[in-house]
């Protein structure tokens, strides 16, 4: 992808398509890995959906962008808002990878989005905040080293192809850079922080922004009638085995994903959480 730099923050992005009556594209990584980690995908959706603006961002302090002082999700938000003026984007779809789908959904909450795809980040904190917590003193000091490989181990990348894997940094982060984004969750209560996500929710439920989950495994039904709670019209989609990366797992089904969201023109009707599972016998365009 060819670079470009790209509002007040300066982000280093990569814009293709042109605009038209589809609604852009805005991909957003997860903590510490770069826009690379689209490529795929973005290959995949030029072949499903030919043409469509993408607009794929490196997040403050990573890949080519320079850090900022602070990365609370607000701040994120604001830079990526920026970053979407600059490019010239007409209310864009935000699709978001792990933390980066909190920065979508707090974006799409206050600026203006035609829907939000949220690829495989849980929405209710509580365990992830009271872990991050519990292990203050390691994630803040020398100990931080020694329980990154555990996070990336979670994560599962083993499951993906070598050329995937390839696409993504495993090597150590730096720590100042985490800790820019985990601060909120490092310092204010969890109840704080998760009433700010309900918030974003509820707004979207009353402005009836489309919101798309792909997961990599399956949630619990606890979890998926809390989502159905706050957001009625969300779809659930799994694509199985694929562990904290689907979009990488299987960039085709997930660009059917991306190009289903093209026909995002009106909110979507009111219904109830729609709980899918892709596999193996399913059409590639099921989402």
């Amino acid at each position: 992808m060819a670079s470009a730099v790209f509002g007040a923050a300066r982000l280093s992005g990569s814009l293709k398509g042109r605009p038209d009556n589809r609604p852009p594209l805005v991909l957003l990584h997860g903590l510490t890995f770069d826009r690379r980690m689209w490529q795929p995908a973005v290959d995949a959706l030029q072949r499903r959906d030919p043409g469509r603006q993408v607009l794929a961002l490196d997040l403050p302090g990573h890949g080519g962008s320079p850090a900022q002082p602070t990365c609370d999700l607000e701040d994120v938000a604001a830079a990526v808002a920026s970053a979407v003026e600059d490019a010239g984007l007409d209310v864009p779809v935000i699709v978001g990878h792990s933390m980066a789908a909190i920065v979508a959904t707090v974006f799409a909450a206050s600026h203006t989005a035609r829907g939000v795809v949220n690829v495989d980040q849980t929405l209710d904190i509580h365990a992830f905040v009271h872990m991050l917590q519990a292990n203050r003193e390691a994630v803040i000091g020398p100990g931080f080293s020694k329980m990154w490989p555990a996070l990336l181990s979670s994560m599962r990348i083993d499951l993906l192809s070598e050329d995937a894997q390839r696409l993504l940094s495993t090597e150590p982060p730096r720590q100042h850079v985490v800790l820019a984004y985990w601060r909120q969750a490092l310092e204010l209560p969890v109840t704080e922080i998760q009433s700010r996500i309900d918030q974003g929710l509820t707004t979207l439920k009353q402005r009836r922004v489309p919101y798309m989950v792909i997961a990599g495994h399956e949630y619990d039904a606890g979890y998926a009638a809390w989502l159905r709670d706050l957001l009625p019209d969300a779809t659930l989609t799994t694509f199985p085995s694929s562990g904290h990366f689907p979009h990488l797992a299987d960039p085709d089904r997930f660009a059917d994903c991306l190009a289903s969201t093209g026909q995002w023109q009106a909110p979507a009707p009111s219904g109830a959480l729609i709980a899918k599972s892709v596999g193996a016998t399913e059409p590639a365009s099921s989402c």
